[in-house]
């Protein structure tokens, strides 16, 4: 799985670099409008767009999260993850030269 930088942005920074934005009608029952609204108002949303958006951009989340997951499981064995390995990588990152 790849990853760009925008994989590692905010939700407000990745609206602002969509290059085209489309518009979705969907239809809901009165029950689940009314729990958009209130989640909308209580959560702190500008619209229920951003809500919407919001969920989706999680499910996205859970998916890729689900993907490396299957993807790591599926991999061949490496050595074992100890704090001997952790030591080492703060080690090369601390020794880094800063650019």
């Amino acid at each position: 799985m790849e990853f760009g930088c925008r994989d590692f942005l905010p939700n407000f920074a990745k609206n602002a670099m969509s290059p085209l934005v489309t518009t979705m009608n969907i239809s809901l029952p009165e029950a689940l409008k009314a729990f958009v609204d209130q989640q909308v108002n209580e959560r702190g949303y500008g619209t229920s767009s951003e809500y919407v958006r919001e969920l989706i951009r999680r499910d996205q989340d859970v998916q890729n999260l689900r993907e490396m997951l299957l993807d790591g499981a599926g991999s061949a064995a490496t050595a074992p993850v100890d704090a001997a390995y952790f030591r080492g990588l703060r080690d090369r990152v601390t020794q880094r030269p800063a650019s």
